[in-house]
């Protein structure tokens, strides 16, 4: 399902004239690497040097920067898309109005917005996981019609949503939405 919606969002960005896109919350760096498989111009921003630096070891040939989804260091509608994917996961719902404000900013008239989340309404903290031990992290389930309201709220409109129901396969455990914004093309 992941490579489905990661396509269908480069074909909307490509029928759309194309552009530059930013994996915002890129990790390792293994979307924005699919992006650019799919032929999109992608950049990858994170805000962990660590994860940035597993993303250049894995992807010398693409650009990574260091960057918060709540300050981008990017342009006024400079981007055909924005990808966040499983990256909004990491904040406290009280940050998300403030992250797809910027997403809105930063995002041409027209452009696209693809979020994917885990479904719910609750906070776990994590010690390990993602392949690594160690590590110090607070995962969120958000409710999707939340998520939808806020992205209207920060001005976009809403195209597509999915969800997938957990079914106690790996990729799958918890519930997880797909949503695809565009931000209005008179905008």
């Amino acid at each position: 399902m992941n490579r489905a919606v990661l396509t269908a969002f480069a074909d909307l960005v490509r029928a759309a004239g194309a552009g530059p896109v930013a994996d915002i919350g890129c990790g390792t760096g293994r979307v924005t690497a699919y992006l650019d498989k799919l032929g999109l111009d992608v950049s990858g921003i994170d805000l962990s040097p660590e994860m940035l630096a597993m993303a250049r070891r894995d992807n010398p040939e693409l650009r990574f920067t260091e960057g918060s989804i709540l300050a981008l260091d990017l342009p006024d509608a400079g981007l055909a898309g924005v990808v966040a994917w499983y990256s909004v996961i990491h904040m406290p719902t009280d940050r998300l109005p403030l992250a797809f404000s910027e997403c809105y900013r930063v995002l041409a008239p027209g452009g696209y917005l693809q979020l994917a989340f885990h479904v719910g309404d609750q906070r776990n903290h994590r010690t390990q996981g993602y392949g690594h031990d160690g590590i110090s992290l607070d995962v969120y389930r958000l409710p999707v019609e939340r998520i939808c309201s806020l992205l209207k709220e920060a001005g976009f409109a809403l195209d597509t949503k999915v969800v997938r129901e957990a079914d106690g396969t790996p990729a799958a455990r918890v519930p997880q939405a797909y949503l695809l914004a565009q931000k209005p093309a008179g905008s």
